[in-house]
């Protein structure tokens, strides 16, 4: 257990900016490529005050990440960044071919993941990074609750040797770490609250809203363990397998598609080493589409109130009664 505070929202982006501000002034090795999107990701930080460690690649994301690799080659660490929509789908062979197969030192962050975009629309939404990010050998799969988590998990990849992608949000989140006291693990999980009926497994953005279906339910007597997953690969198989073990059944939450995102990340490791009753929370298989963030959470059924409805299904499937949800 960790202490966490929800008094204040930070936007991940503005911190992303800001700390890879400060790596590049540490370490001249350190380049921030931008795919002409650098106000709204906050990589314009880089530009406006280390013009020299930025460059501008255009919106040509394939060849970004072609010149990306080639830079590893020659001993820089070059931070990708663009939406992630762009980034893992229009440049996935550069991706695959000249970064992850020779694991080359190149920093991937995937801004404006998920659903809450501005408005954006299905061409700028991301519901399929984590699936194909953690499909690729040698990738680091890391997705922040938080901008304080964001920043350790920004000094963790500084000092990795090796791929990484890093799924950040658009909009403020409640800031739920304390940057004196929080420390990022590679492969650990965090147990968020203690419970006894059921655990619910979240990751991201969707860390904050699953506290919040948790307190909820634990007003209605239903006593609901939190365990929050910053990396998805290499995922916490210990942790996945104690808390099956502890509450008999599992829920996963996740701005993400459920094929071969967390959910189907969870339900690996539990049908291989502690299989017991799990459900998903997460977008069920349709396109996305422009809206409010209220209005998109609502209609794609990933909200507290969703992950509040979907844990007392899956209390009733532990229990011997229906619930089932695929």
């Amino acid at each position: 257990m960790i202490q966490i505070q929800t008094d204040k929202q930070v936007a991940m982006r503005d911190v992303f900016g800001q700390t890879l501000l400060e790596l590049s002034t540490a370490d001249e090795r350190v380049l921030g490529l931008d795919g002409d999107l650098a106000n709204s990701t906050k990589i314009d930080k880089l530009a406006e005050n280390n013009a020299k460690q930025f460059l501008q690649m255009g919106i040509a994301e394939q060849n970004m990440l072609g010149v990306a690799a080639g830079l590893a080659t020659v001993g820089f660490q070059p931070w990708v960044c663009s939406f992630a929509a762009f980034i893992v789908k229009r440049a996935l062979d550069q991706i695959a071919i000249s970064i992850a197969q020779p694991k080359l030192d190149v920093k991937m962050i995937g801004a404006y993941s998920g659903l809450l975009t501005g408005c954006t629309g299905k061409t700028h939404q991301a519901l399929e990074d984590i699936a194909i990010m953690r499909s690729l050998a040698n990738m680091i799969v890391l997705a922040p609750a938080d901008a304080v988590e964001l920043k350790k998990m920004m000094l963790f990849a500084h000092q990795y040797n090796g791929p990484v992608y890093i799924r950040v949000a658009r909009d403020p989140l409640p800031q739920l770490f304390s940057e004196e006291t929080y420390k990022f693990q590679l492969g650990k999980g965090i147990t968020l609250k203690e419970g006894t009926d059921v655990t619910i497994v979240s990751t991201g953005t969707q860390t904050s809203r699953v506290l919040a279906a948790a307190a909820s339910l634990e007003q209605e007597g239903i006593s609901a363990a939190v365990l929050h997953l910053p990396t998805i690969k290499p995922i916490d198989q210990d942790a996945i397998i104690a808390a099956a073990a502890r509450t008999g059944v599992l829920v996963t939450a996740e701005e993400h598609n459920i094929y071969g995102g967390l959910g189907s990340a969870v339900a690996e490791v539990l049908v291989e080493h502690h299989p017991v009753p799990m459900l998903r929370v997460g977008v069920r298989d349709r396109n996305s589409e422009s809206g409010s963030n209220e209005e998109l959470l609502a209609k794609y059924e990933i909200g507290a109130a969703d992950v509040v409805r979907v844990t007392k299904q899956a209390i009733a499937k532990k229990n011997g009664g229906g619930g089932m949800r695929v």
